[in-house]
Order: structure tokens, then C-alpha cells, then sequence
């Protein structure tokens, strides 16, 4: 018997030279949220293929929310990053006209160093990711349990000499 997998799949085609990686930013769970991030980031994982010259890549988003997925877009080129957000809804991909608060980062030492602490979830999502802008790969973080907070929490190593791109999804939502 066949299993049957919950989610949609949707395509980009990359010129050879760019990469592209999607993340899905998912809000934490209420049982979660008192002392966690109050958003995670998601990689989507993908297959490749080449087409000519350019590389079509087909994401996967299991579990898609009836209300849409919302969705982060990064293009690595050379020298350069291209940020667009937007949302999976029923068999499309919206581009959104309205970005979703989102704050990130060029990181770079000429010693090698651990990047700053981050909580994470009790269902271990977090809400930073770290990527190499040359391979698009993502920096896996070492997680461990500090016993003061009594929270998981993950720092990333980084090498010497070498660019990373650091991306967060924040709160702007303000109580008056």
C-alpha cells in the first residue's frame, strides 16, 4: 500500500549562477509560545534538476495551513542576496506586497567564533537560521540545555574569514 503524503509542491527556475532557498515561517503554537519565540523559520526541503541552462527546483510544504503558508525567498547570487516574502494559497505562490518584519545580516570574523545564544521551541523550532551565501547550505546550530533558564537553546560555529548571512523573523507588533 502506498502512503499517501499531506502537502503541495511548487517550482522556481534558477539560472546556474543563483541559488535559491525557501524557508516557511511558522507561528509558535500557543501551548509553546509563553517563553519561546514567538516565530520559527522552516527550511523546505526540495529536489533539483537541470533544464537547459537554468535549475528548476521543486519545494515541499507538508502539512499546508488552509490559511497559507507564508513564505521567505532567498536568491544567493554573486556578491548578493535577493529577499522577497510571500505566500503559498491553495496551488499558487504570491509574492507579498506587504513584507513581513524580518531582520538580517551580513556576519564576518577573522576569528573563528560561536554566533549569540537562541531559544528554541519545546518542539525545538527556532527562529534564526544561518547560511552560507555560497553554497546556500544552512549552519546547523549545537543545541544544549542551560540549566539556569531551564530552556534549549543553540549557537552556530562560524569559520574565519568567511561570510555567512543570518536572517530572523521578528514581533512588531507593539501593546499601546
Amino acid at each position: 500500500m502506498k502512503e499517501r503524503l499531506q502537502g503541495k509542491h511548487f517550482s522556481i527556475t534558477d539560472q546556474k549562477d543563483v541559488n535559491t532557498v525557501i524557508y516557511q515561517v511558522n507561528k509558535t503554537e500557543r501551548e509553546f509560545s509563553k517563553n519561546s519565540p514567538k516565530y520559527t523559520v522552516e527550511r523546505l526541503d526540495y529536489i533539483e534538476e537541470l533544464v537547459g541552462d537554468y535549475k528548476k527546483k521543486t519545494f515541499f510544504v507538508n502539512n499546508p495551513s488552509p490559511m497559507g503558508n507564508q513564505l521567505v525567498i532567498f536568491s544567493f547570487g554573486k556578491e548578493k542576496v535577493v529577499v522577497n516574502t510571500g505566500i503559498l494559497e491553495e496551488d499558487r505562490v504570491r509574492i507579498s506586497k506587504k513584507p513581513i518584519p524580518m531582520k538580517f545580516k551580513k556576519l564576518y570574523s577573522e576569528n573563528e567564533v560561536e554566533y549569540k545564544e537562541f531559544k528554541y521551541t519545546p518542539n525545538l523550532q527556532r527562529p534564526i537560521s544561518i547560511i552560507d551565501p555560497v553554497t546556500a547550505e544552512e549552519i546547523k546550530p549545537t543545541l544544549y540545555f542551560d540549566e539556569n533558564t531551564k530552556e534549549v537553546k543553540g549557537k552556530c560555529k562560524l569559520k574565519p574569514y568567511k561570510s555567512y548571512f543570518a536572517f530572523e523573523v521578528k514581533d512588531n507588533y507593539r501593546k499601546k
